[in-house]
């Protein structure tokens, strides 16, 4: 489909690994008479495509009838992979970002060099913020300046900064930052000892992924004892795997859950006062209560107070309970969730309830 990067690059997709030719051969029958380079030089989940007449509109075919391609780029510069050569035609890209816009530099370096994709970054951003006078924004950028760098070759282009995806964005509030706020007091699963300890890997899992601040394994009354240490033994191991992913994958501090045990009975008692909130399929419809329930929550949270949730099992929350909760939810009317889903289905409703009003507030507020 072509010979490496002899030719003069015009567009550069990116695919997951491993689908590389897959997506070299729709974009050549898209294309019948470009180059098409799958993986070249061995780096993979890269495709090179030359001899194109009219790159924009291939640029634009691509996008709309290869949805194995990831990223596709217009090759508006080429040049020697040198950090003065990259400057230098960096430069000549200026004019695509004004004043009045912000832009970021991003770089992904394939191959051994004497310099850091970093140290291009800086360099770059720094030639394109003398001559436009623009504000570089890491964070949300009106413009990103691309250089893609495939051993001894650069390429470079500018995009919208809306076509490189972001986890978070300034229109999103980073919601553990709210679960790390909460008690939950959840109903131990106690069925035969490995459908115990497998709940328990799934519900401790769960409640680290969301970095819940504390999780009270709450049972109701005396109950047998060898269950619930099945249940026990396999909330910690579940914890404890995703922390450790959690821990080296994040770019941040990850909140480790903390795990307590108490009756569900004394738990409700000592918490008297306190604002709680019960999921239960017996509640109202939480979307009938959302802007109620955003206003108790934020003003409860401006007080400093700790709200507590809870959720039930097998046997669910004693009904008499309710009495004592400024709330009683339901997620999903008409539907039994099971016990494995009721926290996560719980906590994904807040978020949906929440989410506008942290976002205005903003994260002074946790």
């Amino acid at each position: 489909m072509g010979s490496e990067t002899a030719k003069q690059v015009q567009l550069l997709a990116t695919c997951r690994i491993g689908m590389e030719r897959v997506v070299a051969s729709y974009i050549k029958e898209l294309l019948p008479q470009a180059s098409v380079v799958a993986a070249p030089h061995g780096f993979l989940g890269l495709v090179l495509v030359s001899d194109v007449e009219d790159p924009r509109r291939a640029l634009e075919e691509v996008k709309a009838k290869v949805p194995e391609v990831e990223k596709a780029y217009l090759v508006l510069e080429s040049c020697e992979a040198s950090l003065d050569e990259i400057v230098k035609h960096a430069r000549r890209l200026a004019d695509r970002i004004h004043a009045e816009e912000s832009f970021a530099v991003v770089t992904v370096r394939r191959g051994e060099h004497n310099f850091k994709s970093l140290d291009v970054n800086v360099a770059v951003g720094a030639a394109v913020k003398e001559l436009t006078g623009a504000k570089v924004d890491l964070e949300n950028p009106d413009k990103v300046l691309v250089v893609q760098i495939l051993r001894d070759t650069a390429y470079l282009t500018v995009v919208q900064g809306s076509e490189l995806y972001r986890k978070m964005g300034p229109y999103k509030f980073p919601m553990y930052k709210f679960f790390r706020k909460l008690a939950v007091a959840h109903e131990p699963y106690l069925g035969p000892s490995d459908a115990a300890y497998s709940m328990g890997v799934r519900i401790g899992r769960e409640a680290q992924t969301y970095e819940v601040g504390k999780l009270y394994v709450a049972p109701i009354g005396p109950v047998e004892a060898e269950p619930l240490y099945h249940f026990l033994r396999g909330l910690f191991e579940g914890a404890r795997s995703r922390y450790e992913i959690q821990r080296k994958s994040y770019g941040r501090e990850v909140h480790r859950t903390l795990f307590q045990v108490q009756d569900m009975y004394q738990w409700v008692r000592s918490r008297m006062g306190k604002p709680l909130i019960i999921f239960e399929p017996e509640g109202e419809p939480i979307s009938r209560l959302g802007s109620e329930l955003t206003e108790f929550i934020v003003s409860n949270i401006r007080k400093g107070r700790e709200i507590g949730l809870m959720v039930g099992a097998r046997e669910g929350v004693p009904t008499g309970l309710f009495r004592y909760a400024d709330f009683v939810l339901d997620v999903a009317p008409g539907i039994v969730i099971s016990t494995e889903y009721a926290l996560s289905s719980a906590l994904a409703a807040l978020t949906t309830v929440l989410h506008e009003a942290l976002v205005r507030e903003g994260e002074s507020l946790l």
